[in-house]
């Protein structure tokens, strides 16, 4: 019986040195009651602002940890108008640090740094930091009434998009990344989180680099206030995080109104597009649910914000039809398909490709429950997950990868479910079928999928659940002999005295080889002299971009 061994269940650990990683987190909502305290770096363990800020963003240097005052480390730096803030809680936001610090001097940019619970703040002026720095130093002052700690950044200077001579520069369209976007977000569950503050007048999702958004609002003042309320935030519990910039474009142009795009002030777009889209599942339906944890909904501004417009001040710029809930009688929206926990996936190199391998990747973005190749349509399988929110997450983060040579189309299904009709054997001897619901590999079961990161494919790997024991040179071994592409730097995390595992990471040349790894060694099991049980090495994509 396989031993299961890790601490963390799919993401990678916190306080193990990772950029902006983060799992079971309060939700942050605006102007809360009292959170949970935050919790300071461990001793000893380094914070470096360039690797959680945005790159491009800070020139900084390491730090020392966020449990410290800053009295040790802030005679060596020299005064700088950009403060470095630690140990906030997890309900932080924008206006927050801008109601607590203000008091010191203008401020003119925050950097809000949500999963390690820090920030940068540039004041107008040395002498405004200065007061700051040493108020904190001499004196508790609290950021939503939690004691944070200041010190001096390195950078003279946060850069933002915008122009770059006016240091209060912004824009009318802010710039909006999700972080950990374990849920779906659509233009809908935007336009819910902006509108209830300021008017929004165009929204534009796009997945360069992850899932990012621009909004635009009618006026550089409206998007101020939007950032103050909403830099920071969860749109849903302890997840789909928003860090909050100005954008470069001062317009957004929309040819279609659907999920993925929306202008408010022309209605006859959504007319013209009745048909399609638009579905407000995340907003007036019931909440996002992977159907195994806890619920997740969606954090509305309380009602007693001072940033929440009366409900005389918002008005609808279009009118939304109700999202009923399923019954037997009405399974679809609008005369739309209802949607399936079952994908597709085309592309499938026919010798390389088996059931294990498809779960290996698709295990990354909810629970899966069967796998079946398709008889009839040469290297083309179904995929039924916990949900149709995993489909969802895994048709955005896999459709058109590269695995083996070929690149996958991966689609929502029309089937509701995955029978195991027709089997048959792949080319590699296994079955063309296999049951998944009871593997332990799963990680979006109750106890573990809050702490989940959904990140999309990378080329640095996140390994855990590792003999103790493991070496470079082992999983060099292990790469060669499984025929896949090696990695080229390592590093290790230090492991608590307590653990029983090795965690780290894996950097590949590209992507593609970094996918290729994780296909076939995620679930390898390593076993060990002296060890009756084997050690099931887990992979992940990493948020880190490079070691």
């Amino acid at each position: 019986m396989e031993e299961d061994r890790e601490d963390i269940s799919g993401g990678e650990g916190e306080g193990e040195g990772e950029g902006e990683g983060g799992y079971h987190r309060a939700a942050k909502r605006l102007r809360t009651e009292e959170e949970a305290g935050g919790e300071e770096l461990e001793d000893g363990e380094e914070e470096s602002e360039e690797a959680v800020v945005s790159s491009g963003t800070t020139d900084s240097r390491n730090r020392s940890t966020g449990g410290k005052s800053g009295v040790d480390d802030t005679h060596c730096i020299p005064p700088s108008p950009v403060v470095h803030v630690r140990g906030l809680c997890d309900a932080v936001v924008e206006a927050d640090l801008v109601e607590a610090l203000d008091k010191f001097g203008n401020i003119c940019y925050v950097m809000m740094m949500p999963f390690k619970r820090q920030a940068l703040v540039e004041f107008d002026s040395v002498e405004s930091a200065e007061r700051c720095v040493s108020s904190g130093n001499r004196d508790a002052v609290c950021i939503a009434e939690q004691q944070a700690f200041f010190n001096f950044s390195t950078s003279q200077r946060i850069t933002r998009p915008t122009n770059i001579d006016d240091p209060s520069s912004g824009n009318k369209v802010l710039l909006l990344s999700v972080q950990n976007p374990l849920y779906p977000v659509t233009t809908d569950v935007l336009y819910t989180v902006c509108n209830p503050i300021v008017n929004v007048l165009r929204i534009v999702i796009f997945k360069r680099n992850g899932i990012q958004a621009m909004v635009e609002f009618e006026s550089v003042e409206d998007a101020q206030k939007a950032k103050l309320a909403l830099n920071g935030a969860d749109i849903y519990a302890g997840c789909c995080t928003l860090k909050i910039e100005y954008a470069r474009p001062n317009r957004l142009n929309v040819v279609r109104n659907d999920n993925s795009s929306w202008d408010y002030t022309k209605p006859f777009l959504l007319q013209r597009e009745r048909g399609k889209g638009r579905q407000r599942q995340a907003i007036l339906g019931e909440h996002p649910s992977n159907g195994y944890g806890q619920h997740c909904p969606l954090l509305p501004l309380p009602g007693n914000s001072r940033y929440r417009r009366s409900s005389e001040e918002v008005h609808d710029m279009i009118t939304y039809p109700l999202l009923h809930h399923k019954t037997s009688s009405s399974s679809s929206y609008m005369d739309h398909p209802a949607s399936s926990s079952v994908a597709m996936v085309s592309g499938l190199h026919p010798a390389k490709m088996n059931c294990s391998h498809i779960f290996n990747i698709f295990c990354l973005y909810g629970n899966v429950e069967k796998v079946k190749f398709m008889k009839s349509v040469a290297g083309t399988a179904l995929v039924e997950m916990g949900d149709e929110y995993a489909v969802d997450r895994a048709v955005t983060h896999l459709n058109t990868i590269k695995v083996f040579g070929k690149k996958l189309n991966v689609c929502v299904s029309k089937q509701q479910a995955v029978i195991p009709s027709q089997v048959f054997e792949l080319t590699d001897g296994s079955s063309s079928y296999q049951d998944f619901s009871l593997t332990r590999n799963n990680r979006f079961s109750s106890s573990q999928s809050s702490r989940n990161i959904i990140q999309p494919p990378a080329a640095v790997l996140h390994f855990y659940n590792a003999p103790p024991t493991l070496t470079q040179h082992q999983l060099h071994k292990l790469c060669t002999e499984h025929n896949v592409p090696i990695f080229t730097k390592f590093k290790i995390f230090d492991a608590k005295p307590s653990s029983k595992t090795l965690s780290g990471l894996l950097e590949f040349d590209n992507k593609t080889e970094a996918v290729e790894a994780l296909t076939v060694l995620n679930h390898h099991q390593i076993r060990i002299p002296n060890s009756s049980n084997p050690f099931t090495l887990k992979l992940c994509f990493s948020t880190s971009s490079h070691l």
